[in-house]
């Protein structure tokens, strides 16, 4: 019995550890269940700026195939504003006819789902995200254009 308890003391520390050393500024990319992988980057600012996968909003990039990923969370008084770019191509041409949305677990680890809807004058999806709680957000987005499927994973801190 003891043994067991040290070994559950252990493999908790370790799990502790390693959520302690992961950074709260990464985006994974699903492009299907069948396949995954890995990318990260940080935001860099909130001003546009050109960068080598093309123009930059400042937010958390996945490029996955032909698709660019770009996801801005915005804090305000009593909620998140989230931007989403959705663009395909090598000179990242603008997705306007996709149905998206945003799975989000709260840092209680609630889940919401918020929809997006498309903005034309600024060419990116938009969505509201309620409350205000303090800690890690993760946000998987999902964007089907008719029929096929976009998935990206994300996170932020408040």
């Amino acid at each position: 019995m003891n043994l067991l308890k040290s070994n559950l003391i252990i493999l908790s520390a370790a799990l502790l550890l390693l959520g302690a050393c992961s950074n709260g500024n990464q985006g994974v990319n699903t492009n299907s269940p069948a396949t995954s992988s890995l990318n990260t980057q940080s935001p860099t600012s909130s001003a546009k700026t050109e960068g080598q996968h093309g123009e930059s909003h400042g937010g958390q990039v996945v490029e996955t195939g032909a698709y660019h990923l770009e996801f801005v969370p915005e804090k305000e008084a009593n909620a998140t504003h989230m931007d989403f770019y959705l663009q395909k191509g090598s000179n990242h041409e603008a997705i306007p006819n996709a149905q998206v949305t945003a799975q989000v677990q709260l840092p209680d680890g609630t889940q919401k789902t918020v929809a997006f809807t498309y903005d034309e004058k600024d060419k990116h999806y938009t969505g509201l995200l309620t409350g205000k709680l303090t800690g890690q957000y993760q946000v998987k987005i999902s964007a089907d254009m008719k029929g096929e499927k976009i998935n990206g994973r994300f996170s932020f801190n408040q």
